[in-house]
């Protein structure tokens, strides 16, 4: 029998809403700094309503960027940041369901321990690891490009750990059935494989590409060029040491903009990734 108990109820409704109002609170008013004028977000005289400059300062930042220190246009950021997320998202995904593949249905020598090798590796962040990586690339003549950007952030440990566990609850029976009916093993892999792993491809892509969206630390080393600024490193180049000299209102569109992109693959595979994450049948 359920219990019903409406007290309870409304205080769990309560803290719920309690703590939306906390994540969105500065999201609100990162917007409504993006709307008021300049000297209203410095003087402290912003108001908690929308102001009438918003639509300016968006086509601003999206097309000319600050103009106390020359910035590039947040379009142009924002382009570099779509390859450099799509490109490591894809990327992560393509190698790692090829690794895991091969660890779970082929049988070779050593198999467990290149896989272990590869799990090793997830003690070993781009941080640790930062000095050589930068020098391969910066030897290979990588820097200031795309490739630069975002190979060295292909390899996933993570993601082929998650394949793995996956494919391993691939019954066996399936696979006999794929070899009596002469299936070879990259034609299981792209009519059965491939399927099967759809919501688990969606959960990945929707992890990955934010990761790559965010990345911060790597795009500052490898890029010196400002037409190669992705948009989180870009919008710390706005910001300089004297909050006079800083346009606040292009950062603050400029932070809302750089939002959308994330927002927008999150709601797009909304179904896809939550069913990826708690799905246990296949």
């Amino acid at each position: 029998m359920v219990e019903h108990r409406p007290l309870a109820k409304l205080v769990a409704h309560l803290i719920l809403c309690l703590g939306v109002a906390v994540v969105a609170f500065p999201v609100y008013l990162t917007f409504i700094a993006s709307t008021h004028q300049p000297a209203d977000i410095v003087n402290g005289t912003m108001g908690l309503l929308p102001g009438s400059m918003g639509l300016t300062h968006y086509i601003d930042a999206l097309f000319v960027g600050t103009k106390q220190i020359k910035s590039t246009p947040v379009l142009q950021m924002m382009a570099n940041s779509l390859v450099m997320a799509l490109v490591i998202a894809f990327g992560k995904i393509a190698i790692s369901i090829i690794s895991a593949y091969a660890v779970v249905f082929f049988r070779f020598p050593l198999r467990m321990f290149f896989f272990w090798m590869i799990f090793v590796t997830l003690m070993l962040p781009v941080e640790v690891r930062i000095y050589p990586t930068y020098k391969v690339v910066a030897d290979l003549g990588m820097l200031n490009s795309y490739a630069g950007l975002t190979i060295p952030l292909i390899a996933s440990a993570t993601a082929t750990l998650l394949f793995r566990q996956f494919f391993l609850t691939i019954p066996d029976e399936l696979v006999e059935a794929a070899k009596i009916d002469g299936a070879g093993p990259m034609k299981f892999f792209r009519d059965v494989v491939l399927p099967l792993s759809r919501t688990n491809i969606a959960a990945l892509f929707v992890i990955l590409f934010i990761y790559g969206w965010n990345q911060y630390l790597w795009p500052l080393l490898v890029t010196t060029d400002a037409s190669m600024d992705t948009i989180v490193y870009g919008i710390r180049r706005m910001i300089v040491t004297s909050d006079a000299n800083t346009d606040w209102h292009i950062v603050m569109a400029t932070v809302m903009l750089a939002m959308l992109p994330p927002v927008l693959v999150v709601i797009a595979m909304q179904k896809l990734f939550v069913k990826g994450l708690v799905e246990t049948e296949k």
